[in-house]
């Protein structure tokens, strides 16, 4: 049988800023990636988020970022290396004494914005965030982008490596991601990102934007919980792989 798990950026609320459905999404995915404060997400969103990530029985993600409110985590910041491995560190006992208190632990770590795109490419980087995931809890798992320097750096650290791809982003024909200042990056049709989920799953590649098929082998989907009508394009994801009779169940277990 097929297998696949389902994520979402979640936890991003801010003050009296309201970003997504929280409640909605967990209600659909397997996985949540948690914002830790540095990015997006306060005290209290964090703990509500992590709250009901158990009640769900959605596995609780740390999602790490530069320590950067304004640019929502998307901009890229000179830190060092050891810089960024204690800011890591400091993310993930922020979050993971929210998700004790909830009943769970964070089980899995992944890079926000910048950071997903900087560890995807440079070593140091790469190895500064694992480094971090293995000083606190070596049985952590670490979510990016197949092939990454990221992924790569779990695995020399003997961290379980996980694989993802995107529904509702499209990509280049090298396997890259289309930048978010470009037009058609986010793909908002239902159909499509359901159609693309499946193949995801099923055939292990998705299409390009130039229409260049593009193999992919992911063990997670992502479904950003920003772009426009998340909810339903989750439950479409969701309903897609079920009548394609593909089960959706969290890497974690």
């Amino acid at each position: 049988m097929v297998a696949i798990d389902l994520n979402s950026d979640l936890g991003e609320s801010f003050g009296v800023w309201t970003l997504g459905n929280d409640e909605a999404m967990l209600s659909v995915v397997t996985s949540a990636n948690v914002a830790c404060g540095f990015h997006a997400g306060d005290p209290s969103v964090l703990r509500a988020t992590c709250t009901r990530a158990v009640q769900e029985r959605v596995a609780i993600g740390a999602q790490v970022s530069y320590p950067d409110l304004v640019g929502f985590g998307r901009r890229h910041l000179d830190m060092t290396a050891h810089e960024l491995r204690d800011a890591v560190l400091y993310q993930l006992g922020a979050l993971d004494a929210f998700a004790q208190v909830g009943g769970s632990e964070i089980a899995y770590v992944k890079p926000h914005g910048a950071l997903y795109h900087a560890t995807a490419r440079e070593p140091a980087l790469a190895a500064a965030v694992v480094d971090a995931a293995a000083e606190y809890d070596s049985s952590l798992a670490v979510l990016g982008p197949p092939g990454s320097e990221l992924l790569v750096a779990a695995e020399r650290a003997g961290l379980e490596a996980v694989a993802e791809a995107f529904a509702d982003r499209a990509y280049l024909p090298d396997g890259g991601l289309v930048s978010r200042r470009e037009a058609g990056s986010v793909i908002t049709d239902r159909a499509e990102v359901a159609e693309r989920a499946v193949r995801i799953a099923t055939a292990n590649e998705v299409v390009a934007i130039d229409g260049t098929i593009v193999g992919v082998r992911a063990r997670s989907i992502c479904v950003h919980s920003d772009t426009p009508g998340a909810v339903e394009l989750a439950r479409a994801v969701r309903s897609a792989l079920d009548a394609a009779g593909v089960g959706v169940y969290r890497f974690t277990e």
